[in-house]
């Protein structure tokens, strides 16, 4: 919960109504005991006074001085406990009227994309205080979300315009002689409709992955061994760039239960980014070992580092911790985006960690150590392709 805590519910609205109800009844309670006390012996006791040459017995005049009396009494403590009533009744109304009055324009204006409205808390009621929380926190969810998407809708027009521009030129020169369909000639078309084909990929895969549309084929696996099968397959590639590749982990670690092609594209991701961002001569550590109830995976390298500011963002789709040099590495953008989405899917957490530029990253992998696969990662219904 991301809104202020109400300590109990001793404020809440209902426990007021209760309270000025009672105020009603003891301003009228209050109100027949000082007039019977003060005003009705001094109204008995001159309406016998008045009474007392009058014909009839000394029991009909008092019985009539009573009535009176208790007449009075009765209309001034019921009129005190009406005043107290409406006075009660239109302060109440008042506070509540005027609180639903700024939440729907609140409202309203967050309908109308203002995400930037906020309300105050009215102090009427922990209800009342309680939605006006989580209104405020739905508005810069809202708010950060549009931005995200704007920052989103900019991106992907900055990753198609460069494939397109290519392919429409090549094509173009084609078409007035200037240049042939020469095998390189392919190989540049070949290349950006593959670049183009992954963005669309990547983007329909983090998607589902996100909307919960992904069905996970869980079953019990060694971590050493996730580990190993993820190392060797991207060896080669760490070879031909002069990185090394280590695999350490502590022994008899608990199984993890996980979808051996989806956590497989986790690793693959992960070994990708590293390989990317760690020059010649560097190192990639790949380490499983216990922590608490978990068992951690971490993929460790030695290369560029990332500045702790941008450490928050480096999940979200299309965050560039520096754009050209990125965009150099052919990178999609969010494929560390698919990789927090198919953790998550599998019951896990994951963090990036890192001392500054120049010192390099850590990514940190902590998976739920069960004896059956939780329905976390379990309930998708669609298979992502």
């Amino acid at each position: 919960m991301t809104t202020r805590e109400i300590p109990g519910r001793a404020r809440g609205i209902a426990v007021r109504l209760i309270i000025a109800m009672a105020l009603v009844v003891l301003a009228g309670g209050l109100t027949a005991l000082l007039v019977a006390a003060l005003a009705g012996p001094v109204f008995f006791h001159h309406h016998l006074i008045e009474v007392e040459n009058s014909p009839g017995t000394t029991f009909e005049h008092a019985e009539a001085a009573f009535i009176s009396a208790s007449t009075l009494t009765l209309a001034v403590a019921l009129g005190a406990s009406a005043l107290t009533s409406l006075a009660a009744s239109l302060i109440l109304a008042r506070r509540i009227g005027a609180t639903l009055g700024t939440m729907s324009t609140a409202a309203a204006q967050v309908a109308a994309g203002r995400f930037e409205a906020r309300v105050a808390r009215p102090q009427v009621g922990a209800e009342f205080d309680e939605l006006a929380d989580a209104f405020n926190d739905m508005a810069t969810r809202l708010d950060h979300d549009e931005l995200l998407r704007r920052r989103l809708m900019a991106d992907v027009a900055h990753e198609l315009r460069t494939p397109v521009a290519t392919i429409s030129a090549t094509v173009d020169a084609l078409e007035d002689g200037v240049q042939e369909l020469s095998p390189q000639t392919i190989e540049v078309l070949r290349t950006q409709a593959s670049r183009l084909t992954r963005l669309a990929a990547d983007l329909a895969a983090v998607t589902r992955a996100e909307t919960g549309a992904l069905r996970l084929d869980r079953q019990p696996m060694v971590p050493q061994e996730l580990l190993e099968v993820a190392a060797e397959s991207a060896r080669e590639r760490y070879a031909a760039a002069r990185v090394g590749l280590v695999v350490e982990t502590s022994a008899q670690l608990p199984e993890v239960w996980v979808d051996t092609d989806r956590f497989g594209q986790v690793l693959a991701n992960l070994l990708d980014n590293a390989l990317r961002h760690t020059p010649a001569g560097g190192q990639v550590t790949l380490g499983a070992s216990r922590h608490r109830n978990d068992v951690r995976l971490v993929v460790a390298d030695t290369g560029e580092g990332i500045d702790p500011v941008h450490l928050p963002h480096v999940f979200e789709r299309f965050y560039r911790v520096d754009t050209a040099r990125d965009r150099d590495h052919g990178g999609s953008g969010i494929g560390l985006s698919i990789t927090r989405a198919l953790v998550h899917a599998h019951g896990g957490t994951i963090t990036a960690h890192s001392a500054g530029t120049g010192t390099g990253t850590q990514f940190v992998i902590d998976l739920p150590t069960t004896t059956a696969p939780t329905d976390v990662g379990d309930r998708y219904a669609a298979d992502l392709q």
